[in-house]
């Protein structure tokens, strides 16, 4: 029956609407297995039922109008049971419930098993029988394997604008919530504007060229308009964006340089090819390499050569830019398949209020670029149905990575509501910016700020910020097309501790692999998370770490205010190599005639083999740090950055409360300090249970700070810990986040509350 399951999931994916694919699908199932009925019965969630909404062998006049209770019936028992019923003889179960209209009083077998995707049932698949006799084992496989099929082309067609809760009627727009990633925190709601891209490869045959002098030349031309093209926005948007993110539109400029792409097309049109025809295998192939990579950063370089690509083949085929500032209204949604960093800074930034890609993650180019510019961004939304949503009203969450379409006034209203009190919780928060993070019986906490980018450290100022918890290096190492040299390294790190002394900034070495890795130094595992990452790289990698830790000591010279963080560590052993070889690097330079201080080594707990060897971490360096984020999805195996279970993502869980106490407990026995980078740290209510645990700091991005300042500045210390002992008694992270919730809300924070806020 294999061959018959891919064909009929085949032509019910073909079909062009949701009626369509129906029809189709009771069809072609009938046919194959040879039964007189065969029926889907999907879920009207507006009207709590179940309808008919396709059918061979019952009366046709009855879809639409056959309706069932969501626990009436045998269709709802399967609906309730979240299993196949499977009985020789409907009309004698005691669940049985008879519907006139469909003609089916001359049935008596009956299965039927549910329709379910990411755990919500959709509806009833049921096929019949007049014969009283019972379905096999073999059928109920098939109808069970048919069903898990096509739960996600229901799911999708109820997302693009096919409704998936029962017939939809005729013009009655039906809101429909669309599940992504987050990218970039914050709500933006406005109209929508695709960006489709400039030019479409799929057309370009391939042909030998008439001249190849002028296609070489019409290459050249094509190449040198881009340029200006990406040079433009650059200029346009140095006010908007810190040097180090405008330094993007310098790699993509590097990429269309005669010794690199343009290179390459070029001898492709030598060897017989005209100009577009050898565009089109260049960026094929150069795209084909990182589409294939795992790494969601690496993807994304395939986004930015393909948006090149476009952009050139646009201007061979002699076409402009396809809209002008006036193009965009006012609270414009810019949404596209594969949007990248150049086609946002195409949208005039006063205009552009959110954005929303079909493909990406949340650590490309594109969602970096929108969260230093505070834009609202979901990525990842793969059922967005581009053809029907320009123009439509749309509601961006970038807390919960969640599109609303068709939003009803109460729901527009809600989130209304959300954005006029963000204004004036950003009001409250101001008034906190110069006093201290004390909370109300004088417990203090001290609150760091994990900066990348130079946009962080320009945001961070002013917000009363007592030092950097987590630098990530591995930022200026995106933004080249290879490795820095020591020289280069040394001048970013000492524009970040210079910007910060007398403060402390915490330099973490260099953490790639996983969800992020370099385009000249790619890593292909099929499990990237578990492989070769973090200061695995680095040991295995001793010149690449050496020369990091020299630029690293050599910035910190005469200001002293530099800490040293290793990431990833597993194992004492690795503790160790890395120790050896930062004194050695100090040794190095203080050969060299270097007047250095050595400064403080921390490790982080990021996997659960470190909690339970957190005592002996310790005891070897100056301080911990614990990744929160890391910390949380290999506690509970769940990729964050994965749709399908990034709903399992939960910081509440008991197991991850449990390890971040276990964890700054053994740390305070040793005598060490103890900070927590991460999301968590960053949301009111784990800042309050994780201040309540005994940690020392906690670090957050810039935007995070004055809100958990002022929340805490609200609080007791001794409040939270009565909080902390009995979150840490429930056995569900969703008692205990909605037992915080109640709890802030009591303490007038309730507009902090919200998921994702």
């Amino acid at each position: 029956m294999l061959n018959t399951l891919k064909r009929i999931v085949q032509e019910v994916s073909l079909a062009p609407d949701l009626d369509d694919a129906l029809s189709v699908l009771v069809f072609s199932l009938r046919k194959a297995m040879k039964t007189d009925v065969c029926s889907v019965y999907l879920i009207d969630t507006q009207k709590a039922c179940y309808v008919l909404a396709a059918t061979e062998g019952l009366n046709p006049k009855s879809v639409g109008q056959a309706t069932l209770g969501l626990s009436e019936g045998l269709v709802g028992q399967v609906g309730l049971r979240e299993e196949p019923v499977n009985v020789a003889s409907a009309a004698s179960h005691p669940k049985y419930r008879y519907i006139a209209e469909t003609g089916e009083e001359r049935l008596s077998a009956f299965l039927g098993v549910p329709i379910i995707h990411h755990g919500r049932v959709l509806g009833v698949l049921v096929v019949q029988h007049a014969q009283e006799r019972g379905f096999g084992q073999e059928d109920e496989a098939f109808l069970i394997t048919l069903s898990a099929q096509l739960a996600g082309v229901l799911a999708h067609a109820e997302a693009i604008g096919f409704s998936a809760n029962g017939v939809k009627k005729k013009n009655v727009p039906q809101v429909k919530r669309i599940q992504g990633i987050a990218g970039s925190p914050g709500i933006a709601i406005g109209p929508v504007v695709v960006m489709y891209p400039p030019a479409d490869f799929d057309s370009v045959p391939d042909r030998p060229p008439r001249n190849i002098k002028k296609e070489q030349s019409k290459l050249s031309a094509a190449l040198e308009a881009v340029r200006q093209e990406i040079k433009g926005l650059q200029v346009r948007h140095a006010a908007n964006l810190p040097k180090e993110e405008n330094a993007l539109f310098d790699v993509y400029l590097s990429i269309l340089d005669e010794d690199a792409l343009g290179g390459e097309v070029a001898g492709r049109i030598t060897a017989g090819n005209w100009a577009q025809g050898a565009l089109k295998q260049v960026i094929t192939e150069y795209a084909r390499n990182f589409e294939l990579m795992d790494d969601p950063y690496l993807r994304e370089r395939a986004v930015d050569i393909k948006d090149l690509g476009r952009r050139v083949l646009a201007r061979l085929q002699e076409k402009e830019p396809q809209r002008s500032d006036s193009d965009y209204p006012e609270g414009t949604i810019l949404v596209g398949e594969e949007l990248s960093t150049a086609m946002i800074m195409a949208v005039p930034i006063e205009k552009l209020s959110g954005i929303v890609s079909v493909t990406g993650s949340s650590n490309s180019h594109m969602a970096i670029v929108a969260r230093a510019l505070g834009i609202p961004t979901v990525v990842g939304a793969s059922h967005v149905r581009l053809s029907k949503l320009e123009g439509q009203g749309l509601i961006v969450d970038g807390y919960q990575g969640q599109l609303i379409l068709n939003a009803p006034e109460p729901i527009r209203q809600h989130y209304d509501e959300i954005l006029l009190e963000e204004q004036q919780l950003v009001q409250d928060f101001e008034t906190c910016r110069e006093l201290p993070c004390e909370m109300s019986d004088g417990h203090a906490v001290a609150l760091w700020v994990n900066t990348g980018l130079m946009a962080d450290v320009v945001r961070s100022k002013g917000r009363g910020a007592e030092g950097v918890g987590l630098y990530r290096t591995e930022i200026p190492f995106m933004a080249r097309d290879r490795f820095p040299s020591e020289d280069e390294q040394q001048a970013i790190y000492r524009k970040q501790l210079e910007a910060f002394a007398p403060l402390p900034v915490t330099m973490r070495t260099l953490d790639i692999g996983g969800d992020k890795s370099l385009p000249y130094f790619p890593i292909s595992e099929e499990n990237p998370f578990l492989g070769w990452r973090g200061i695995r790289i680095s040991l295995d990698h001793p010149e690449i770490f050496l020369s990091q830790i020299r630029a690293m000591l050599k910035a910190s010279a005469g200001l002293n205010n530099l800490r040293i963080l290793l990431p990833m560590i597993s194992s004492i052993l690795e503790l160790e190599d890395a120790r050896y070889l930062i004194h050695r690097a100090w040794m190095e330079l203080q050969n060299e005639g270097y007047s250095i201080l050595m400064p403080q080594v921390g490790a982080m707990i990021e996997v659960p083999g470190a909690v339970y060897q957190a005592r002996e971490i310790a005891a070897m360096v100056d301080f911990i740090s614990v990744g929160s984020n890391d910390l949380t999805q290999y506690m509970l195996a769940v990729d964050r950055n994965n749709p399908r279970v990034a709903g399992l993502y939960q910081s509440f869980h008991p197991a991850v409360l449990c390890a971040l106490s276990d964890t700054v407990k053994a740390c305070h026995e040793m005598g060490k300090t103890i900070s927590v980078c991460g999301e968590m740290a960053g949301d009111p209510a784990g800042a309050a249970l994780l201040s309540a645990m005994g940690y020392d700091s906690l670090s957050m991005s810039a935007s995070s700070l004055l809100k958990v300042k002022w929340a805490l500045r609200q609080l007791s210390h001794g409040q939270t810990k009565d909080w902390l002992e009995h979150v840490l008694s429930l056995d569900n992270a969703a008692m205990a986040q909605s037992y915080m919730r109640i709890k802030l809300g009591e303490a007038g924070l309730g507009g902090l509350t919200r998921a994702g806020k």
